[in-house]
Formats: structure tokens, sequence, C-alpha cells
């Protein structure tokens, strides 16, 4: 398994993690944030200090909503959502596949489904 390089996520994500002064907003403005094992902030520090393999590994690139709010509340405009989102591209490419197929997409919905997780799942899932 070919682990991405720290260069290689943040060119994906387009994203200058030094910027980040780990003020903590993006993490407090996450919805999903008891769900993640690595939160927003800590996320920009992993790419910063090359850990990407726990990120790979982490349950929070398929815990993220991709609802942004950590990129509308980053002062120093680091986006926090984009390095989640190309961690999660490179562990999709890797794996030469998707995490779900659309088809199995339906079977997980029930009726309190918020419309922002279907939506936010097929930007995840079918890249």
């Amino acid at each position: 398994m070919k682990i991405a390089t720290s260069d290689e996520i943040r060119a994906i994500a387009g994203v200058d993690t030094r910027k980040c002064m780990k003020c903590g907003k993006c993490s407090a403005s996450c919805p999903a944030y008891n769900e993640m094992d690595i939160r927003p902030h800590q996320f920009v520090s992993y790419v910063q200090n090359g850990d990407v393999e726990a990120l790979m590994n982490s349950k929070s690139i398929w815990k993220c909503l991709s609802c942004f709010a950590c990129v509308e509340r980053c002062p120093r405009d680091v986006k926090p959502a984009k390095l989640i989102e190309a961690v999660r591209l490179s562990v999709i490419r890797q794996r030469g596949e998707n995490y779900l197929s659309p088809d199995e997409i339906p079977a997980l919905l029930d009726d309190e489904t918020p419309q922002q997780l279907l939506m936010s799942a097929f930007r995840k899932y079918r890249k």
C-alpha cells in the first residue's frame, strides 16, 4: 500500500498548512467532531508533520460531512476539509475503487437522513 506524502496531499488540496495557527475554530465548528478520531485542527498538524499514514487509516476521512464549516471558520484560510478530502481521495485511488458504490447508498438511508448527508456522500464516494 503506497502512502501519499504530505506534499502530495497539500498539492491535491491546494492548501498551505503552514498558515495554521492552531486556534481550533475549525474543530469547534465541526458537526462531526464527536465521531472523528482525528479532528480537523489535528488533521492540519498531521499533514504538516508528515504523518499521512495515520490519516489514511483514520475513520475521520469517512466521518467528515464535507460541510466545509471548518473552511468557513478558519481565520487563516487553511481549509482543513480540503485536506480531509485529499486524503480520502488518495485512499480511494490507492484502492482502485470507491468506498461505497452508488447502488449501496439507498440501503443505508432512513427517514431521518439529512439532505446534506446525501450530498456529501455522493461527493465522497463518486470520485
